[in-house]
């Protein structure tokens, strides 16, 4: 209980410094872009406004297009761009919620939402939407992931952007030389990450992602290959993580780490493992559609394929949930009409197809989800395909959980890269990790009812 004890003070703690530091701090300046009073102010709708990007530096050249758009269709409104690694973005939150000096608008996924929320640091949507032009145009099941996420009062609090969707990239250039399949099933998976590997010649049949962001990808294979298909038993009260078929599948892909892995593969986050595979002679990476363009900007697209994760033993494609991305309002900015017109503007349909096209992810808008790039970029047309084809079940993640973020994260990727070495094994790693996710379940049960 100590973990889950230590997890509500510290949430209680910063809720009540939040709300107390949120009440007392005064604005920054007269641009409406300060953080002042908790329920901040609707403002004149022009001016400034400052714009948090949750992908600082992956998607800073697409933003910074879709913000000149933005000033020119409205001269009246400037927007501040604040480009924030993904890896650094809760924590960056989390410290201006404490401290002050929250932007007016910022990046707020699916993953982060419910922590967010819970500090009440959003601004509720439905309202602002439901009178919008955008009000019929976004995609339902989007919003209902966001929904879903915010903590379990049914609110919504940030516009979907995108989804993503896990793919397994793989260099046919190199399957072809070896004279091997498609990776389409776990079993021809392994048998090629071990044939295409030769450590002596620095080639390597996959990358393994044991920095930053690590936990998701673990679970990816973990229930790819057990074919489990819920995050919760019958009762929805016990994580099934760390079922024995969960623990035979992690302990099946750690031990590709180093055997046919290169060793730096320990402590890479996904740009260091993606600009890794784009330069060098490895034959898989498991990642997302987010990575495709930089991809073909590397390879061209003639050495590489992106298809949905290998199917099952059982023949099902078992992969878990990958967070929608979106836009928050945060409640203490001082020119919430400037802000949502941001929102709005970013994801209509001209802005969004842009956006998702450069990013390689689904469209949120339903008329940008029809245009054509969509049915030239092959990874994302497949994983539309997988997701709506009856081919593949989903393990919905519990991004509802205030403390999920923390527990995929801080709490346990250090104990990842513990299993990968050698020194803690799958077991005890799935088996602390279940506990964790336990308590947090009951706790957030005993609240909502």
């Amino acid at each position: 209980m100590k973990n889950s004890i230590r997890r509500s003070r510290r949430a209680a703690t910063a809720v009540a410094l939040g709300s107390v530091l949120a009440l007392t701090a005064t604005a920054c300046g007269d641009d409406g872009s300060g953080t002042g009073g908790d329920k901040g102010a609707e403002g004149s709708g022009k001016g400034k406004i400052v714009f948090w990007d949750n992908n600082g530096g992956v998607r800073t050249d697409i933003w910074k297009e879709v913000i000149a758009d933005f000033e020119k269709a409205n001269p009246d409104i400037k927007v501040e761009y604040v480009g924030i690694p993904s890896t650094d973005y809760q924590s960056k939150v989390d410290t201006a919620l404490q401290g002050g000096g929250l932007p007016d608008v910022g990046g707020v996924g699916a993953a982060m939402l419910a922590g967010f929320a819970a500090q009440n640091a959003l601004e509720p949507l439905d309202d602002r939407l439901a009178k919008s032009s955008l009000n019929g145009k976004l995609n339902e099941d989007m919003v209902a992931s966001l929904k879903a996420a915010g903590g379990g009062d049914d609110k919504l609090y940030s516009i979907p952007t995108s989804a993503n969707n896990g793919v397994l990239y793989y260099r046919t250039d190199l399957f072809k030389k070896a004279g091997l399949d498609e990776p389409a099933t776990w079993d021809k998976f392994f048998a090629a990450a071990e044939k295409l590997t030769d450590a002596k010649k620095n080639e390597f049949g996959y990358t393994i992602r044991g920095g930053s962001g690590s936990i998701a990808q673990a679970l990816d294979a973990m229930y790819g290959q057990s074919g489990i298909t819920s995050f919760w038993d019958a009762s929805g009260e016990k994580t099934t993580v760390n079922d024995p078929k969960n623990v035979a599948g992690l302990e099946k892909y750690a031990a590709l780490y180093k055997k046919v892995t290169p060793a730096a593969d320990l402590n890479n986050d996904f740009t260091k493992m993606v600009a890794q595979w784009d330069s060098g002679t490895i034959g898989m990476l498991n990642h997302n559609l987010g990575s495709y363009q930089d991809h073909v900007k590397a390879l061209g697209t003639d050495k590489f394929r992106g298809i949905p994760q290998p199917v099952g033993s059982a023949g099902k494609r078992v992969q878990v949930s990958n967070p929608v991305d979106g836009i928050g309002l945060f409640k203490s900015s001082k020119n919430k009409e400037a802000a949502w017109k941001f929102i709005e503007f970013a994801t209509s349909h001209e802005e969004n197809s842009k956006f998702n096209e450069a990013a390689g992810q689904v469209p949120s808008n339903n008329e940008a989800a029809k245009d054509a790039w969509i049915s030239k970029a092959e990874p994302t047309k497949l994983a539309a395909a997988a997701l709506t084809d009856g081919s593949t079940s989903i393990v919905q993640l519990p991004y509802y959980l205030p403390d999920w973020n923390t527990i995929s994260k801080a709490d346990n990727e250090p104990n990842l890269q513990k299993v990968l070495n050698g020194d803690m094994s799958a077991k005890d790693f799935l088996d602390t990790m279940a506990k964790q996710l336990n308590e947090a379940q009951a706790e957030w049960k005993s609240r909502n009812g």
